[in-house]
């Protein structure tokens, strides 16, 4: 019997961008041995909470001798050394890993330009709610069906929903001069009609991160055709906890300007490096806790898993990238109630369906203090708080008891009201 021959594949060339991601790694290691004479002098600026602990060492290294200073300086050095090939060996291990995600896919039943509507109902369940899932723009929709046991949308299905998602793709040469008003009144609506036409009923609908401000306008822009509302992780007040980040996006709002002017999009990598500057060490961290992992672990799986989706990301059309960062982040729009669809205001005081809005405790990409005006301002919303962080809430191994199930659950009984 003839053997099977290996299958050859290219290595991974995340964390995106690599770059970015080394050379910061190496600037932050440096920062400590750097500041070391400003911790002998007295003059190294403490965060409160630290202030105390550095007060002990200062005065443990003072009396510990004439070169205490330099044993130190000799110690922070090998530290700084060993997490730095901590770091490199992870990458190394995720760009080598053996696992490639293989779901096979499901039809797809409508397209435009590069947008695509994605059929996941269960052959085998006719009937049930129809549920129109709206991810975000700037990652791809796999998120939600990432593996067999990890795939909220895969569980509706197999629970009675008729679950159709929205596949975005990078923008085309159409999409490259979208805004969000072609999105939402074009695109989404699109979608809702085409539901609407296969089902025979008004869906719900489901939106995660930056796809819950699209549903919640496509809900606000339609509501006799909408049946209740989800939104997952969605951020509305932008600056609450964060103001600093809305002053850095006003400061930056003129040269980034005019680098999205000269390239029409933001490319990958730059959305990359926006985002991991919520967490410079998370990278680092990260990867080198994968690199003590056994690498054919279910841990390590799908640690790789989740990596290969959040660098699979696509870039973003100029025009909505302009109304995010500047609008949203910069001016806090959506907030303010100034952030329009089509000329008319986006306000969730006048979305009546039954919304339910669900928020992770541990998230740092949309901190729970951002999320939760949302269930407040919502005409008849109800608050569903759940462990774990942004992404982590779906893909945790309790994520269909705490996530799935509820939801699903919820969506049935809205069906009914």
């Amino acid at each position: 019997m003839a053997q099977r021959r290996p299958v050859h594949r290219p290595l991974r060339h995340g964390p995106r961008p690599l770059p970015m991601h080394l050379i910061s790694h190496v600037s932050t290691l440096m920062g400590s041995h750097v500041a070391l004479p400003l911790l002998r002098s007295g003059s190294l600026p403490w965060v409160p909470g630290l202030a105390d602990k550095a007060r002990a060492l200062k005065e443990s290294l003072d009396a510990g001798g004439a070169d205490a200073y330099d044993r130190l300086a000799r110690e922070v050095v090998i530290e700084g050394l060993a997490r730095h090939e901590g770091f490199l060996a992870g990458v190394e291990a995720y760009r080598r890993h053996p696992y490639h995600r293989a779901l096979p896919p499901p039809p797809v039943l409508k397209t435009a330009g590069t947008t695509r509507l994605v059929d996941y109902r269960d052959p085998a369940r006719p009937g049930g709610v129809p549920v129109l899932v709206i991810p975000s723009l700037v990652n791809r929709a796999y998120i939600l069906d990432l593996m067999a046991n990890r795939s909220v949308l895969r569980y509706f299905a197999s629970h009675g929903l008729a679950p159709f998602l929205v596949e975005w793709d990078a923008p085309g040469d159409e999409e490259n001069g979208f805004g969000l008003t072609d999105y939402v009144a074009g695109r989404l609506e699109w979608a809702l009609d085409a539901v609407l036409a296969e089902t025979g009923q008004a869906p719900a609908l489901l939106g995660y991160c930056m796809g819950g401000l699209l549903a919640l306008a496509l809900a606000h822009r339609r509501p006799e055709a909408v049946r209740s509302l989800v939104l997952l992780a969605t951020p509305w007040d932008f600056h609450v906890g964060r103001e600093a980040h809305g002053m850095m996006m006003k400061a930056l709002s003129g040269p980034l300007g005019q680098l999205l002017d000269r390239l029409g999009m933001v490319p990958v990598d730059m959305l990359q490096t926006l985002f991991s500057g919520l967490d410079v060490t998370l990278a680092p961290r990260k990867f080198a806790s994968f690199a003590r992992l056994k690498q054919r672990s279910a841990r390590a799986r799908d640690f790789v898993a989740l990596e290969d989706w959040a660098n699979d990301g696509v870039p973003l059309a100029g025009p909505v990238a302009r109304e995010c960062l500047f609008g949203w982040y910069g001016d806090n729009a959506p907030a303010l109630g100034k952030w329009e669809i089509a000329g008319r205001a986006v306000r969730p005081e006048e979305v009546a369906v039954p919304a339910l809005v669900v928020v992770p405790e541990r998230d740092r990409i949309v901190p729970p203090e951002s999320a939760l005006p949302l269930a407040d301002a919502l005409a008849n919303a109800k608050l569903m708080k759940t462990r774990g962080g942004h992404v982590g809430m779906l893909l945790t191994r309790r994520a269909r008891t705490d996530v799935y199930g509820p939801i699903a659950k919820w969506l049935v009984r809205a069906s009914t009201q």
